[in-house]
This record gives structure tokens, C-alpha cells and sequence, in this order.
């Protein structure tokens, strides 16, 4: 069934609608559009915890764009796919820096459109990226942070078929083959730690992004971020919250976009100070890109100063109070 125009009017198709919205606010700095295109009780899930109100999302938008004013962001990528006949799900990878500056990070937006309004939004900004370029202390960033937790959908169960059904909703069934491969992948690799595997699924000379701003090229390369996330959470599971494709030849054609969740106890290494034995919850979100047949680039993106945060939280550190940095 093909999308009707009220889902992204007036633009031309959602890629335009998410890219020329987001520069209204983000680069215009018309933060009032807020009111014309978040609904009122519109829910956001972010690294910190779930808003349920639009007025929150105009409080924190003005708080960001204040404590980095001389930064820009544009669209890197925009996979979006339909939701019934009138909505579509987006997930926006926004590449943020200075103008001529090698200082920059990114962020990705998966945003639940219903008649050309925001119903509900999940986010990850790679805070971490600009924490190290300043020589922060990333301890010392995280107890200046309150991790309010979440609500909602996000502490309900994952979804039982994320092919068919994810957090936003019944998804139609494109390029199935490709998001079974993501699928297999994640529980193969991610969570079954067959690492060897990572050739069966990706190509030899793969690309991964990740938070930091790092650059990881290669199988095995690929292995040991993986096994660097994961040794302070040995035990710890990563749930597919929801999916979505997206084919287009500006973005290197057919790309696979996918929300998950990971739940894990903080008893292996201790990378993020002093162990807590107990679960953390963290959002993230991957942009996975084919080429005949193959995953040769992921983004994989989550918030670790909010992970420090959660964690920190836990162990009762005493909080500091710092100026917003990033």
C-alpha cells in the first residue's frame, strides 16, 4: 500500500521531511516549531530516561542548542519505512561538527510520524566523541548527570517477531532476506558470542562507526570492539526492539536500521570504575549497509556518559555539578 502524502506533507517524501524539519529547528533555530510538529503528550526515549511531554522536548532542544552554539548538524542518512498508510518510522544519522573541524560526532533519531506529526521518538548521541576531545573526565561528566530511567514501551518485553511487529508498530515485510541476515547476525555474533562468525555475515573489508568517534575496519577488528563493550557485561543479552529498511542509491543503497536494547549486570571488567553487580539498561541503535549480499558498514551508536551515568547512579556516587560540554 503506498504511503499517503499527509504522513510528510508538505515535503516530498519523508527523507525530505525529516531532513528539512530537523534543519528548521536544529540550524534555524525555530525551536517553536516544536509545538507545530511534536503531539502534545509525544514520548521520547533518550540515553537519560523517557519524556512524555512536548514541552519537555522544547526545554531540552533549547538547553542543547545553547550549551553548543557554534555547532551544525546535516543528514549523513535517513532510512525510513512506512508505518500502515500514514505514518513512517525514521531513523536519522546526523553527522554534528563545526564547519571546518576534524571535532565532530553523531547522533541518530528514530522518529514515529503519524499524519506528519511526531508521536514517538528514540535517540542516541554519541556524547562520549566530544568528552574525549575536550580531555574530560568521563566519571567526573557522569555523576554531573541524573538518569531519570525509562517508561513505556521501552520496559515492556521486546517483541516476540521484530520482522513483523516492533516497538512502533506492525512493519511491512520488505527486503526480508537482508533483516533476517541483521537478525541472524545479532543472535549469532552478539549475543551466542560465535565471533568467528563475523565473516560469515560481513565483508572482508568492513567498516564500523562507533561511539568515540572511532573508526574499526576488519573481522577482527569488528571482534574486539565487540568484546571491549562486552567484558564489563559477560552475561549481558542485546533485545531487536524494532526494524526497518530502506533502499536508496544516495545512500549507498540498501541499508537496515535496527533499535535495541542491552540488559546486562556490571560484574566483569571494571571500564566504567568501581563493579555494581547489577543490570544496566541501554539504548542503542545500528544502521547496517549491504552490497551483494554482504553487511560491509554499521553505525552503531549509544550514549556511554549516559551508561556511565546509570552506573555511577547505582554505586551512590556523589553527584558534581558541571556545564553542559556537548
Amino acid at each position: 500500500m503506498p504511503l499517503d502524502p499527509v504522513a510528510y506533507q508538505p515535503y516530498a517524501d519523508p527523507d525530505d521531511f525529516i531532513r528539512e524539519v530537523t534543519d528548521l529547528i536544529w540550524v534555524d533555530r525555530s525551536i517553536s516549531f516544536i509545538r507545530d510538529n511534536y503531539e502534545p503528550d509525544s514520548i521520547v526515549h533518550g540515553a537519560y530516561g523517557t519524556s512524555t511531554t512536548r514541552d519537555e522536548v522544547i526545554e531540552g532542544t533549547l538547553m542543547r542548542i545553547s550549551a553548543t552554539p557554534d555547532r551544525i548538524g546535516q543528514a549523513e542518512d535517513v532510512i525510513w519505512e512506512a508505518r500502515g498508510d500514514d505514518a513512517f518510522l525514521s531513523s536519522h544519522l546526523v553527522l554534528s561538527g563545526h564547519l571546518q573541524s576534524s571535532d565532530h560526532s553523531r547522533t541518530i533519531a528514530n522518529c514515529l510520524y503519524r499524519r506528519g506529526r511526531m508521536v514517538e521518538e528514540w535517540v542516541v548521541r554519541d556524547t562520549l566523541a566530544g568528552a574525549l576531545v575536550l580531555q574530560s573526565d568521563l566519571d567526573e561528566l557522569a555523576r554531573a548527570q541524573a538518569f531519570r530511567g525509562y517508561t513505556g514501551t521501552w520496559t515492556e518485553p521486546a517483541p516476540a517477531d521484530p520482522i513483523a511487529v516492533g516497538d512502533s508498530g506492525p512493519r511491512p515485510d520488505d527486503y526480508r532476506p537482508e533483516v533476517e541476515r541483521v537478525v541472524e547476525m545479532i543472535q549469532a555474533v552478539w549475543n551466542d558470542r560465535d565471533l568467528q562468525k563475523v565473516e560469515k555475515f560481513f565483508h572482508r573489508d568492513l567498516v564500523l562507526l562507533t561511539v568515540g568517534n572511532r573508526l574499526v575496519i576488519r573481522p577482527e577488528g569488528y571482534r574486539r570492539a565487540l568484546l571491549r563493550f562486552l567484558e564489563s557485561f559477560p552475561a549481558g543479552r542485546f533485545e531487536i526492539r524494532d526494524i526497518q529498511t530502506n533502499y536508496d542509491v544516495r545512500y549507498a543503497g540498501l541499508r537496515v536500521a535496527v533499535t535495541w536494547k542491552f540488559v546486562g549486570d556490571y560484574n566483569g571488567v571494571a571500564n566504567y570504575g568501581p563493579l555494581t553487580g547489577r543490570p544496566v539498561d541501554v539504548l542503542g541503535i545500528s544502521q547496517f549497509t549491504f552490497h551483494q549480499g554482504a553487511l560491509v558498514k554499521e553505525v552503531r551508536l549509544w550514549d556511554d556518559i549516559a551508561l556511565r551515568a546509570q552506573i555511577a547512579g547505582m554505586r551512590g556516587d556523589e553527584p558534581v555539578v558541571l556545564g553542559n560540554i556537548y
